[in-house]
């Protein structure tokens, strides 16, 4: 199947979209770690900044694309009077980052995610028998409080349900910004063809206007949800800081 994309991919190449290319991505593989001379420079620029300005945050490790961002939710066996509805394991898209702070405190900072997933790949709509648009978009922003200096996680998560119908995760993009609006860093990853790295593929009417035979190829939905509000909550609690309600 020919991506929907592709005659984007001249226009967003010519554009030169680009915006907040992680200080820690190395020969061009996420999820590397910055290396120490890579942090050291990070902190050192903070501690010369002017006093209550926010440092830099660097994205150690990207969400993974595909089948690699899905995964069957822990359980907890008894405590219910009907027992079990699925007997089979029922897999989460879980999309996840970790970044590292160098300010003592952060007031605060927002994580805007950008996902798309393809209808072809959903585990239990096989051929798009209902006639889905090829592609679906979802977004959704949490605010973490309070942030003390170091590692954390941030995530976001889809119900199974979201890849059995509507198939996997092909591109994710995040933003993170301060208490003040202000862009600190982001990164996109894309298996899509057309969607370049680090652009911001959600901004681009040529991408998300898209149509084939007179139909949109993107259709806009609502269920991505933060971490916190699914059961995984009870992994690793104290990787992710306090969520403003």
């Amino acid at each position: 199947m020919k991506t929907i994309f592709a005659l984007a991919t001249a226009a967003i190449m010519a554009a030169g979209i680009a915006y907040a290319a992680p200080t820690t991505r190395a020969g061009g593989t996420y999820g590397t770690k910055g290396s120490a001379k890579a942090r050291a420079a990070a902190a050192a620029a903070e501690d010369e900044a002017p006093s209550g300005k926010d440092a830099k945050i660097t994205i150690d490790q990207f969400p993974k694309t595909g089948r690699q961002s899905t995964m069957s939710a822990p359980s907890l066996s008894g405590g219910s009077i009907i027992g079990r509805c699925y007997t089979k394991p029922r897999s989460w898209i879980v999309m996840e980052t970790k970044y590292t702070t160098y300010a003592k405190w952060q007031e605060q900072l927002t994580f805007t995610w950008h996902v798309l997933l393809e209808t072809k790949s959903a585990t239990e709509n096989k051929g798009n028998k209902e006639g889905l648009a090829p592609y679906s978009y979802f977004t959704t922003s949490v605010t973490y409080q309070n942030i003390p200096q170091g590692s954390h996680a941030a995530s976001v998560c889809l119900h199974p349900s979201y890849l059995e119908r509507y198939g996997e995760p092909k591109a994710i993009g995040i933003v993170i910004t301060n208490r003040n609006g202000d862009i600190l860093n982001g990164d996109t990853e894309s298996e899509i063809k057309g969607i370049e790295p680090h652009s911001k593929f959600w901004e681009d009417p040529k991408i998300m206007d898209a149509k084939q035979n007179g139909e949109p190829m993107i259709e806009r939905r609502q269920g991505l949800q933060d971490r916190s509000k699914t059961i995984w909550a009870l992994v690793n609690p104290n990787d992710y800081e306090q969520v403003v309600q």
